[in-house]
């Protein structure tokens, strides 16, 4: 068993106390790791516009493709010309 004095409980990890900082010294501390969080927010902010371009890239890529594999198929003109035979064709009515 510990012993009441001991400073197994004490949270300390070599018996040791830390000693207490300054307010100067705490301030320059939050000081240092708030620049230290501006960078990494500076890098990340970075990051996400690059991977924004290259999505938007894909993006504008493929639609691009999409209007110019389209504006080449001809099919569509093929059935209009039949379909004007077929209906150059068809018997006049009264109805027509």
């Amino acid at each position: 068993m510990a012993e009441k004095g001991s400073t197994q409980g004490s949270g300390s990890t070599d018996g040791k106390q830390s000693p207490r900082l300054s307010t100067e010294q705490m301030e320059l501390l939050r000081r240092r790791q708030e620049m230290a969080q501006w960078a990494k927010s500076g890098k990340l902010r970075t990051r996400n516009v690059v991977t924004g371009l290259a999505i938007g890239g894909i993006v504008l890529g493929i639609y691009g493709y999409t209007f110019y594999s389209v504006s080449q198929e001809k099919f569509l003109d093929e059935l209009e010309a039949e379909a004007k035979v077929v209906r150059a064709n068809y018997p006049k009515t009264s109805g027509n």
